[in-house]
């Protein structure tokens, strides 16, 4: 292992990449004399981390005005802090949920872009998960929902720290069901019969059903989209009352399908009340969580940390069934055509929303402006349990308790932006942000709604954005301005000091290699994989009569 590369930052002062600056240090010293007493007044705090899929920024009310169908979240803003300069670790599914998982960007972890149905590997067996970490200090672990790290042996869930699992192995597009939601375009059923039947649509999976897990036993081949959101919230409850019951501490990892496409909204449809498609979708995944902080609540208020936010923003080629951007539109980029949204590094892609929700324990109605990432959970929740971050490795993400507790609002001096697909090669580092200054030295646009792609472009020296006068990314600062020569120096050194510290580091490799012969299936003598026969009573079915009758063969 290769000891931690010093290195300084941009005001001159020194670390190693991945901890605060000594200042940060310094607080958070201060902070820990004040975090000893609680924890050993009320023992190891719960933690539940809900994760939506593809949501806007601009998709809660309390980030938005105009959002009007987020009532639940929106109380969870006002009885806890809101983080309004949050940021998905990457702008795309695996990459984002590896990084939340190990508190290390996909060029540390090796996840760099999404894995397949026919994925062999996953998410290194060498990185330590957030689960493995918990569990060892004694708590119990659930994941609910999609997990999209890998399904092939060891590298399903179960086999991840996690004690239980119920969700889908990756996401819930990546196979045909009896139930299609609407998606753009539109996908159809899985076929009931012979070959014959199947019906070859470009962007849709129509040859193998979409699997529903409990543990590594299939429980249901193709998924029931219109249930989905009330079982994974029936079953995140029931975890929550068993580890409850049980007097350890849990950490439930909540992976919603909302607001990722296909968008399956329960009959009857609400579009009549003025939501449409998309915001009643945004209503269920709204009520779904009330329910968690209720069943929280119930079991003992202020015991457990509530954070919710995304794993990167808005798909804009879905058009009206994708999020809400607010004001970060990726103005500079949409003159170029393309997306400025998910996939990419625009603000669009990864800033998310965030709250989060400890009674007692951290401030209500506050709103926060720390530079913050979905990296900083890992720390965060490590340090908050007292346990130990695992050792020979580095991390990206901060132990922000400080800021969590309202007692600082410095979050990262330095945040970087992985390609996330739209353009540059899958997890390189060629946007950053330092303080208010957004750096890029690629740019690129993913599909628009229009059917548009914002070419990669390269730049030498970077384009430089002023985040605190231009939120919509519009117009970068002029290479020969004062400001810009003043800056770039401190861009250019924080920018060498984070590749060395990365090429420094014990990195790991993911397998992306694929075989059809890995694709869950329960039963490869039916037609796509089914387990039961379609009928209207699907969704009824005895669930302990389908575990005992699937299994998958790990």
């Amino acid at each position: 292992m290769k000891p931690p590369v010093p290195w300084c930052g941009w005001e001159g002062t020194c670390g190693t990449m991945g901890t605060p600056f000594p200042q940060a240090v310094l607080v958070l010293a201060v902070a820990l004399v004040g975090l000893s007493a609680p924890r050993a007044a009320y023992g190891q705090p719960n933690f539940i981390v809900i994760l939506a899929d593809d949501v806007g920024w601009g998709d809660l009310g309390a980030n938005w005005a105009e959002t009007k169908e987020t009532p639940h979240l929106d109380e969870l803003a006002a009885e806890g802090t809101r983080f309004v300069d949050f940021h998905s670790a990457a702008s795309t599914c695996s990459p984002s949920r590896a990084s939340l998982l190990t508190g290390r960007l996909g060029v540390r972890n090796g996840v760099t872009h999404n894995f397949a149905i026919t994925s062999v590997g996953g998410l290194p067996l060498n990185e330590t998960t957030l689960a493995e970490v918990l569990r060892e200090a004694g708590y119990s672990t659930g994941a609910i929902g999609k997990w999209h790290l890998g399904h092939h042996g060891r590298h399903h869930p179960s086999f991840r720290g996690f004690d239980y699992y119920f969700g889908i192995p990756y996401s819930h597009d990546m196979g045909c069901t009896d139930t299609p939601g609407y998606n753009l375009p539109p996908c159809p059923p899985c076929p009931q019969h012979g070959v014959a039947a199947r019906v070859a649509r470009k962007d849709c999976y129509t040859e193998v059903a979409l699997p529903l897990f409990e543990n590594v036993t299939i429980v249901q081949q193709p998924v029931n989209l219109s249930s989905l959101a009330a079982r994974y919230a029936e079953e995140a409850a029931r975890f929550i009352r068993r580890a409850s019951d049980s007097g350890r501490p849990f950490f439930l990892y909540l992976a919603l399908a909302h607001m990722h496409v296909p968008l399956g909204v329960p009959p009857p449809l609400p579009p009549a009340s003025g939501k449409g498609i998309y915001g009643a979708s945004l209503s269920e995944m709204d009520a779904l969580v009330g329910r968690i902080k209720r069943v929280a609540d119930s079991h003992g208020k202020g015991s457990t940390l509530l954070w919710f936010t995304g794993d990167n923003g808005p798909w804009a080629q879905k058009c009206e069934l994708a999020g809400r951007l607010g004001p970060f539109v990726g103005a500079w980029q949409r003159q170029r055509g393309g997306s400025s949204a998910k996939q990419t590094t625009w603000e669009g892609g990864h800033r998310v929303p965030a709250l989060v929700y400890w009674p007692g324990r951290i401030p209500a109605k506050r709103t926060s402006r720390a530079l913050l990432s979905t990296l900083d959970i890992f720390p965060t929740l490590v340090a908050l349990a007292g346990a130990a971050l695992p050792p020979n490795r580095r991390f990206d993400g901060l132990d922000v308790s400080p800021v969590l507790f309202g007692w600082s609002d410095v979050g990262h001096k330095v945040l970087l932006h992985p390609n996330s697909g739209a353009a540059g090669k899958d997890g390189g580092i060629e946007t950053l942000r330092l303080a208010q200054y957004k750096v890029f030295y690629t740019t690129g646009g993913a599909m628009a709604c229009d059917g548009s792609i914002g070419p990669a472009e390269h730049h030498q020296p970077p384009l430089i954005f002023n985040l605190d006068r231009d939120i919509q990314e519009q117009e970068p600062l002029d290479v020969a301005s004062r400001e810009y020569q003043a800056v770039l120096p401190a861009i250019g050194r924080a920018y060498a000091q984070a590749l060395e510290d990365i090429a420094t580091d014990n990195v790991s490799v993911a397998d992306y290699s694929k075989d059809p012969a890995v694709t869950p299936c329960c039963n490869a003598q039916h037609v796509a994989c089914r387990c039961q026969a379609p009928s209207s009573h699907a969704a009824v079915l005895d669930h302990r009569m389908e575990r005992r009758a699937m299994r998958l063969c790990l």
